[in-house]
């Protein structure tokens, strides 16, 4: 590539978040950055899209003049009007992040930071999710180093069609380095927390806690607890599970023909 790579940054955090700062600072000498993020926090959306109000379009002022917008809207309403409406040209990568808490294990499934780059996934634009494991205190300035390395590996060595990259960091004083790991099995279940409304009516909080698997060594939860980095490759292109496919599709095929 010639040119500087085009980067699109997004978050779920919202557009004020520390760790999208943090994400900036850490690419702007390598690529030329856009950054389209909610208007205000957005954790937990997953691939939600907005469908029963409109979305607004606001322009930010940012440092270095890098253009920036916020949108009334999830992660995935930013990628889907930032390749349909607000960029011109067509960014070469989206990066996500830098998240306050872990997005291993099976919390993939939730959250908004994975959901704009499973936006652009879909749309043939390759991405990485980046988040930090400390949910209280993170210190972002021990991922940035390992950010820009990231992000000119996969520049340099480009992700298969349907492919992104979830990558966590350790809440650990030192990142001992960053590994290819495989997804976890853990997750955070809920915690409900009842409340009394004035009304004399019970509310609750949903809450959350930490639902312990046996993890494989490889999987990024193992290598998060060891202080490394993990990056683990996801699919989202091909969903269908093709074992399953190919073992029972004649057999269900022939089954369902029978009772027509």
């Amino acid at each position: 590539m010639t040119r500087r790579p085009r980067i699109l940054l997004t978050n779920d955090d919202g557009i004020s978040a520390p760790g999208l700062k943090n994400l900036w600072k850490a690419l702007s000498d390598i690529a030329d950055l856009s950054i389209i993020a909610p208007a205000t926090e957005k954790s937990g959306v997953g691939l939600s899209i907005t469908i029963r109000e409109p979305l607004q379009i606001q322009s930010v002022q940012w440092e270095n003049g890098t253009p920036a917008w916020k949108v009334t809207g999830t992660p995935a309403d930013c990628v889907r009007l930032g390749l349909s409406v607000i960029l011109k040209d067509r960014p070469d990568l989206i990066v996500s992040g830098i998240n306050r808490g872990a997005n291993s294990g099976r919390n993939v499934l939730y959250s908004g930071t994975i959901g704009g780059v499973i936006e652009g996934t879909l749309r043939n634009v390759p991405g990485i999710a980046l988040s930090c494991v400390d949910f209280e205190n993170p210190d972002y300035s021990l991922t940035l180093p390992h950010i820009g390395m990231l992000v000119q590996h996969i520049l340099a060595n480009p992700l298969p069609k349907g492919t992104l990259l979830n990558v966590n960091f350790p809440s650990t004083p030192t990142i001992k380095g960053v590994k290819m790991a495989r997804q976890g099995k853990g997750y955070w279940i809920e915690d409900p927390l009842e409340r009394l409304h004035p009304e004399g009516h019970s509310y609750y909080w949903l809450g959350g806690k930490w639902h312990e698997h046996e993890e494989h060594e490889e999987s990024d939860v193992f290598l998060l607890n060891e202080g490394y980095g993990a990056a683990v490759p996801i699919h989202v292109d091909e969903m269908t599970d093709m074992d399953l496919f190919r073992a029972r599709k004649e057999h269900f095929d022939s089954h369902f023909s029978k009772q027509v």
